[in-house]
């Protein structure tokens, strides 16, 4: 894991097409922002385990 040190309004990038911005940080919560292509799903980590639960559970069903 790479560990990267911002502060607000600076940024990342990953490769060339995602850009990742520190928007505000308040205690213990940072703010992102993320400019990515449409073709790039952006999720937080929940919503992307459960968007995988149900594609496994599709999958059990059609088998």
């Amino acid at each position: 894991m790479l560990v990267l040190s911002r502060q607000k309004d600076e940024s990342i990038m990953i490769g060339d097409d995602v850009k990742i911005t520190i928007v505000d940080v308040r205690g213990d919560k940072v703010r992102l922002g993320i400019t990515a292509p449409k073709n790039i799903p952006v999720h937080r980590i929940e919503v992307y385990e459960a968007i995988q639960r149900e594609k496994i559970e599709k999958k059990a069903k059609q088998q």
